[in-house]
């Protein structure tokens, strides 16, 4: 009998298995939610439908200010990435294998050249990771990215003060390493067995087009993206504001280059393929880049109107002091916020205003930027559940204790 029923209770384990692996069960899950949520979600609350609005304003303030300027570019250089780069050259510098020096080092100096966000980051990510990037590195560069931004980083120390602005510098570049190092100790071993998919085309290393043309073309891909997302500095003088004035004649002048290379350089083939790879990643990112900006909109609102689910004057009053509490919750209210490239900064500004702390100060400014609740369903699409909640934690248990570090160094 007791033979019969372990039989029993496998057979049992197998069937609760196989309807939670049933293809239909998200659909049902969608569909379940949906309705959950028009069955029992007060409409007629004047603040549920604020935060509901203003989750809309959020999203329409993101397609105007982030698509078009960062996010289309940056998915390009993706389909790019995965057409035009050998697996080889990925492998060889961002590989498991290559030298800890040379890939962390190129993880960490690509994200600071870029200073893009947290969403423009993922296509640039995903094309890495898949032409063959070991988990180490690619994860490196996708903190790296959006933390380690130059402007954003010296913006902080004119406004927010030096230290802050060193702690920041230091902070990211450092959790770029240790983060990278942790998740390839971790899943470093799962590298070689990965599938790393098919390539369209025949593409790599075409024998017509030399390295030197090959690089001449990225550069030109990647400083369209940088002056692309090139924001608008807040003193009316200086080097970013001369740029910033004359940002989109020089993005005439780059498509013009990319037009020239496009007739010269590539055939009709490898062009087709490069757009085929490019909405192949647009339609993976675009539809949960665009959910998780609505929800973290109607959850936060707009940093400029207050009006979200959870107002900010709440959050402001649990972060005063330099507590353990203090720190890890500006971690994970950064973590989840979507903040766009340099918006950080005067959100900090207020929320010091309102009584915050130095060290929640600084937890925030190293988990927010990296992270947003957008940016969570997408790694998670292209690394699984396991890794990308690794991956979180890791960002909020750092930024937490350097915030309590820091907190107790400076006043």
């Amino acid at each position: 009998m007791n033979e019969l029923g372990a039989v029993s209770d496998r057979a049992k384990k197998r069937n609760i298995k196989d309807i939670l692996r049933h293809p239909e069960l998200k659909s049902f899950a969608l569909l379940l939610a949906i309705f959950l949520g028009a069955y029992f979600i007060p409409f007629g609350d004047p603040s549920v439908g604020r935060a509901i609005l203003e989750g809309f304003y959020m999203l329409q303030e993101y397609a105007r200010e982030h698509v078009l300027s960062c996010l289309i570019p940056a998915l390009f250089i993706a389909g790019a990435i995965s057409n035009f780069i050998s697996q080889g050259n990925v492998i060889r510098y961002l590989g498991a294998q290559a030298p800890k020096w040379l890939t962390y080092s190129v993880a960490s100096v690509a994200g600071a050249v870029l200073a893009v966000c947290s969403c423009t980051i993922l296509p640039l990510f995903a094309g890495i990771y898949r032409r063959g990037a070991g988990i180490g590195p690619a994860t490196a560069f996708l903190y790296s990215g959006p933390a380690v931004n130059v402007l954003a980083i010296i913006l902080t120390g004119r406004i927010l003060g030096w230290r802050l602005g060193l702690a920041r510098a230091v902070g990211a570049v450092l959790f770029s390493v240790l983060i990278g190092l942790i998740m390839a100790a971790l899943y470093g071993k799962e590298d070689p067995g990965r599938n790393l998919g098919s390539v369209q085309g025949s593409l790599k290393d075409a024998a017509d087009r030399s390295g030197g043309q090959n690089l001449i073309f990225f550069i030109t891909l990647v400083f369209v993206l940088i002056f692309a997302a090139w924001g608008k500095p807040s003193q009316p003088v200086g080097f970013w504001s001369s740029v910033f004035a004359v940002k989109w004649y020089l993005i005439v002048g780059l498509l013009m280059v990319l037009g020239c290379i496009f007739q010269q350089w590539f055939d009709r083939r490898e062009r087709l393929d490069w757009l085929d790879a490019t909405w192949g990643f647009a339609k993976q990112i675009l539809p949960l880049l665009f959910g998780g900006v609505l929800v973290a909109g109607i959850l936060m609102g707009r940093p400029e109107t207050d009006a979200g689910l959870i107002p900010s004057k709440y959050v402001a009053s649990l972060l005063g002091g330099n507590s353990l509490r203090a720190n890890l919750l500006a971690s994970v209210v950064g973590a989840f916020m979507y903040m766009a490239t340099l918006t950080e900064v005067p959100i900090l500004q207020g929320l010091i205003g309102s009584g915050m702390g130095q060290g929640p100060a600084l937890a925030l400014l190293l988990s927010g930027p990296a992270l947003s609740l957008p940016s969570m369903l997408v790694i998670r699409s292209v690394l699984g559940t396991r890794k990308t909640v690794t991956f979180i934690s890791l960002v909020v248990l750092m930024a937490t204790i350097s915030g309590m570090i820091f907190g107790l160094l400076v006043p």
